[in-house]
């Protein structure tokens, strides 16, 4: 920022082969390394080896910036059928993420295994997707400290500092975030879901996409105390929902806190323009007065207000149906 404050701009990825394009970018790290994509599109479930060599190349092309691989995150609308994943009524509420992690761990440790095997070759750090409570979080870190302990006494190296984190998507953790914290390195805000859950609005569902509000009072307060309660237990917060490479959000975000924005790799130069062009005090004051207004449009007319004013080269603002706010220039 202009007062100097330094933020982490990284970019999310789903394939190995990005990473080229993302570095043209100009980001910092990888915020998001999706892994799903090892499971799309086969009969068989990937071993160890495979993963470990994407993993491998991940880290050592990216290497001295830091790669977060978000561990396994299928169901909801990403159904595997080898994976035994059933058919739902709630898809979305049902046995997925870290849910499903925990209830196969003959799968799960196979890809903890591999990102400790890789943690070796450059700066990897990791999240647990979907957290609910302790106790899933307790239960993920403990699968995770068994793999540690089996590779020590094989003696294969790993990165025995690696950063461990859980996504923050659902309210229940955003409400108990304060005993989550004691036991992860970091928070990374999943706003899609964070949104969705919190305002029961399915963002698939174009008859009810008006409702789909990132700047919603309720949400905004969320992602406030988590970065807030976060703070004071001394851990650093990211995000890497669709909001956080939104422009008008970013000055909200920068103004409540946020340590990091992981984003779509093209939408990398934009926002570093809007960090630039800014100064963290006035982003301070700004979030207190968006968090004032009683209602998710007015918040947001004022935030994209105050973008015209604070970099008026990058942004005219359009209609917002859905997620897509802003049509970009320059």
């Amino acid at each position: 920022t202009l007062d100097g404050r330094r933020i982490e701009l990284s970019a999310n990825i789903e394939f190995p082969e990005e990473v080229p394009s993302i570095l043209h970018y100009g980001c910092d790290g990888i915020g998001l390394y999706r892994t799903e994509y090892f499971y799309l599109n086969r009969t068989d479930v990937p071993g160890e080896e495979e993963q470990f060599k994407a993993y491998k190349y991940v880290a050592q092309k990216m290497k001295p910036h830091s790669v977060i691989i978000r561990t396994l995150d299928v169901g909801g609308d990403k159904l595997v059928s080898q994976l035994g994943i059933p058919k739902e009524m709630n898809p979305f509420l049902g046995w997925r993420a870290i849910r499903f992690c925990l209830a196969r761990p003959e799968i799960f440790k196979v890809q903890l295994r591999a990102i400790l095997r890789a943690s070796n070759y450059g700066k990897l750090k990791m999240m647990y997707p979907m957290i609910s409570g302790i106790e899933e979080l307790k239960e993920a870190n403990s699968l995770f400290e068994e793999v540690r302990c089996e590779l020590k006494k094989k003696k294969i190296g790993f990165d025995e500092n690696m950063e461990v984190g859980a996504m923050i998507e659902i309210p229940s953790a955003a409400m108990t975030c304060d005993v989550l914290a004691k036991e992860v390195n970091f928070f990374s805000i999943g706003t899609n879901d964070l949104i969705q859950y919190s305002l029961a609005v399915d963002r698939s569902n174009e008859k009810i996409a008006y409702l789909y509000q990132p700047a919603h009072p309720a949400v905004l307060r969320l992602i406030k105390n988590i970065i807030d309660v976060a703070h004071g237990n001394g851990i650093w917060v990211g995000m890497c929902g669709e909001m956080a490479g939104e422009p008008h959000f970013a000055l909200l975000l920068l103004g409540m806190g946020l340590d990091e924005f992981s984003v779509s790799p093209m939408s990398v130069p934009i926002i570093k323009n809007v960090i630039r062009s800014v100064r963290l005090d006035q982003m301070q004051e700004l979030a207190k007065e968006a968090l004032k207004l009683p209602s998710g449009k007015q918040i947001e007319e004022f935030t994209k207000r105050r973008l015209k004013e604070t970099t008026p080269s990058i942004v005219k603002t359009v209609g917002r149906p859905k997620s897509a706010a802003l049509d970009y220039t320059d």
